[in-house]
């Protein structure tokens, strides 16, 4: 299951950010495929990008326009937050991070019950209000999209200001808590998330528990990287369906399963 995903999130990502001759020319795609989103968190401004990125298309489109919300609850009601686990490039990013072997690691930050909720207000304020989630706070659109521009386009060079250098440190501080903590950014800030988390109690995709089999060992907590007891809540707002529980259960009472 472990290899699979992370098969299919290196094939997520490097699809979604197939335009090669981005990279060489430093241009941005704006070809008919930016007209549709991507399911992930994957910058529209980033050079190989051939799709736009739902939260930056939330902040740009009317808040009447029925496309972004159409398609936002369309893959939320199939998928829920396995789009986070599964197909998501900056998920992708952090779980690398965390492969990285380094002493103290810990799954959650201080204040976990807490912080959980913070991507929730992130949303409401800096996406659908604010509208500046995708200038100021976005590390993935920096990682993907300001820094390879900036590398590849002296204009842009000539550009860089203070704004830069502020989402160049969130970038940096979740690269350092990425490395010692699993999926901060995730777990605590990502309007993406915070929106598909809603549908996980409702959507077609998700987890089901055995409870004859199920012996409540907490393998699956132990296992998941979003600390979810599983056997309590397996439709968890925080789960990711990444399928580890599933892996880790030696009863095998977890399974992934479709409600069609």
């Amino acid at each position: 299951m472990k290899k699979i995903r992370l098969i299919i999130q290196a094939l997520s990502f490097a699809f979604s950010n197939g335009y090669i001759k981005g990279f060489t020319a430093g241009k941005i795609y704006k070809g008919e495929l930016k007209n549709f989103c991507h399911p992930g968190l994957n910058c529209y401004s980033c050079p190989g990008a051939l799709f736009s990125c739902p939260i930056g298309a939330l902040q740009t489109v009317s808040p009447t326009s029925l496309y972004v919300f159409g398609f936002l609850f369309l893959v939320g009601t199939i998928f829920g937050r396995a789009v986070c686990g599964w197909l998501c490039p900056f998920g992708l990013v952090q779980r690398l991070l965390y492969m990285i072997p380094v002493k103290n690691k810990r799954k959650n930050l201080k204040g976990h019950d807490k912080l959980k909720y913070l991507k929730y207000f992130v949303l409401v304020i800096s996406v659908l209000w604010l509208r500046s989630f995708c200038t100021y706070l976005c590390p993935s659109g920096m990682l993907l999209g300001a820094i390879p521009l900036t590398i590849i386009s002296k204009p842009i060079r000539e550009l860089i200001g203070s704004t830069f250098f502020i989402k160049l440190s969130i970038l940096v501080l979740f690269i350092v808590l990425s490395i010692y903590y699993a999926r901060p950014f995730c777990k605590y800030i990502c309007p993406l998330g915070a929106i598909y988390s809603l549908f996980n109690p409702i959507s077609i995709i998700k987890l089901r528990v055995d409870e004859a089999k199920c012996t409540k060992c907490s393998s699956c907590q132990r296992a998941c990287p979003m600390d979810i007891a599983v056997y309590k809540n397996p439709r968890s707002l925080e789960c990711i369906r990444c399928g580890d529980c599933i892996s880790s259960c030696p009863h095998k009472a977890i399974e992934i399963i479709s409600s069609l």
